[in-house]
């Protein structure tokens, strides 16, 4: 061990990926620096506009989702999606989501019969990363390095560094820590310092991003038009998206450009923005922000080098809609501060961070190409010649065609399979039986405590959810008057925070066939059987990253 440690873990990026995992990491007590050049609740460019239910569930462990819940589009506002002619156009087409004052307990809508104690919520970036500055610096153990520039990492058997500068270059230091996490964005200068390369589809789609204000637009769509979340227009001239950012008078427009349109430049911003909203050139808005963007699927083919690990858009780049590389990235960095809080508090062996890369990587893998799957998709809508005529043939293909953009789109604004369906399958630290998987796929998922899978939610008999028990280690669901001494003491003789939540018989879903489920902090099963395993010691073993051979099984 070298003498003196800045903090546990140097954190590269102050992004949303970046400060969860300070604040996760607070919060089992590890300490962080946090390397940030941008000024302290400096506002990032307008993007990422939802939530998934996932991080909203990890939220809830970490005390932000109601502050979360409470930001962004007004409480009442609708966080539906509509298919129109241009933003001021005619409507054929919606998917009902919740506003999120109703989002608890409302039943209209896609999403609102998932088995979860936190739905998902839209709120752009804009919003949400203030609220995760703001904890972060108040957290204990967190110190946040604003207006510094990362210059270089290094690391050798006992610690890691990182070499920052101000941003002019002056004041060089050195930043020593445990571990080093690169959260730095998708031209991370970790991750090419390291050496690790991303491979996949460079170039899927080209897309013209622009933020704009205007108190007038919502009177033009109406008084009595009911407002969305995001609106998907289709029109002879633009194909376009614009997300309301505020409920009040900012927007974010979308253009979508064809291959020619990106090679020779040729597409008017301004044009194609009063296409889309469907306003002439008398109609003034002002511009906030502009940002132009290349649609990718890119994947680094390592994860991690010793005492280095990359997360986030650091190590995947893929189409940017529906928040699911923000939402993956946060999944990246919470597994990762996991399998950390383990093993520097003490209780787990250095060989249970194998698990990160093992577990992470084949997942936004998938991730990645459900979602170029879908964009292809999305980019080439055969949309009838007559969608915005005032005509029955018109109304026809308006009903047609609206029926068909809300099926395909509804895989991805209540994709449940990429909440709740993906499943580690290769771990180190998950010990296997012989059921396989119910299969991953993008829009749907089945419920399973096949080791690997998320433990299916439900709710106990005083009304809390059942994730709100879980400890920081494991968690045994157990039906009532099922032994479980034995693992609690096994448990207890490691010093390994474990918990054990007994279920009346007549409460535990179907899914749990098993009499005892063994569950990590993350929600996923890691072992279940109808009795304790003779061979525990070996069953603890491995789930403290002892053995570092590749998966096992222990069986009851």
């Amino acid at each position: 061990m070298p003498d003196k440690l800045d903090a546990d873990v140097i954190i590269i990026g102050a992004g949303p990926v970046g400060l969860v995992a300070a604040l996760d990491l607070s919060a089992r007590g590890i300490t962080s620096f946090v390397v940030e050049k941008r000024g302290f609740l400096e506002p990032p460019n307008v993007k990422c506009n939802h939530v998934a239910s996932r991080t909203m569930e990890r939220f809830r462990r970490l005390g932000l989702a109601e502050e979360v819940r409470a930001s962004g589009l007004p409480a009442d506002y609708p966080q539906d999606v509509a298919f129109r002619t241009s933003l001021t156009g005619r409507e054929f087409g919606r998917i009902p989501i919740p506003a999120s004052r109703d989002r608890y307990t409302s039943r209209t809508g896609p999403d609102t019969s998932w088995q979860t104690p936190e739905p998902p919520q839209r709120i752009n970036q804009t919003f949400l990363e203030p609220i995760l500055a703001r904890r972060a610096a108040e957290a204990p153990g967190v110190v946040l390095l604003n207006r510094t520039q990362f210059v270089a990492v290094g690391q050798d058997e006992t610690s890691a560094w990182a070499e920052t500068t101000d941003l002019d270059g002056g004041n060089p230091r050195t930043l020593r820590g445990r571990y080093v996490i690169g959260a730095d964005g998708g031209s991370s200068s970790v991750r090419k310092q390291l050496g690790l390369k991303l491979s996949g589809d460079p170039v899927l789609q080209h897309v013209q991003s622009t933020c704009i204000r205007s108190s007038e637009l919502y009177g033009l769509m109406g008084a009595d038009e009911p407002r969305a979340w995001g609106y998907y227009t289709f029109n002879a001239r633009r194909l376009g998206h614009v997300y309301a950012i505020d409920g009040h008078e900012t927007f974010l427009v979308h253009t979508y450009l064809s291959e020619d349109e990106a090679r020779d430049n040729s597409v008017d911003r301004e044009a194609a923005i009063r296409a889309i909203l469907g306003v002439d050139e008398e109609f003034a808005y002002e511009v906030v922000s502009k940002e132009d963007w290349i649609a990718r699927r890119l994947l680094a083919d390592r994860f991690r080098d010793r005492r280095v690990f990359i997360a986030g858009d650091a190590s995947h780049l893929w189409v940017p809609f529906a928040g699911f590389g923000m939402n993956a990235g946060i999944a990246d960095v919470l597994n990762l501060t996991w399998l950390l809080g383990a093993h520097l508090n003490g209780w787990a062996d250095e060989g249970i961070l194998d698990a990160y890369e093992a577990e992470r990587q084949p997942i936004t893998d998938q991730v990645s190409r459900f979602a170029m799957a879908h964009q292809q998709k999305l980019a080439r809508p055969d949309m009838p010649a007559n969608l915005d005529e005032a005509t029955p043939e018109g109304e026809a293909s308006r009903r047609e065609f609206g029926q068909a953009v809300i099926e395909l789109n509804t895989q991805q604004f209540a994709a449940a399979g990429l909440n709740y369906g993906y499943v580690y399958d290769n771990s180190p630290i998950i010990s296997y039986d012989d059921e396989p998987a119910p299969q991953y796929t993008m829009g749907s998922f089945s419920a399973s405590t096949v080791p690997g899978c998320r433990a299916p939610h439900f709710w106990l008999e005083d009304g809390t959810s059942l994730y709100d028990h879980f400890t920081q280690g494991y968690s045994l669901i157990s039906a009532q008057g099922s032994e479980t001494a034995p693992l609690v003491q096994e448990a207890q003789s490691r010093g390994i925070p474990f918990t054990v939540i007994e279920v009346a018989p007549g409460l535990l879903p179907a899914e749990y066939r098993c009499p005892l489920t063994l569950v990590r902090e993350d929600q996923h099963v890691v072992w279940r059987g109808t009795k304790v395993p003779e061979n525990l010691g070996a069953l603890f073993d491995l789930l403290r990253g002892a053995h570092r051979v590749g998966a096992h099984r222990v069986m009851a």
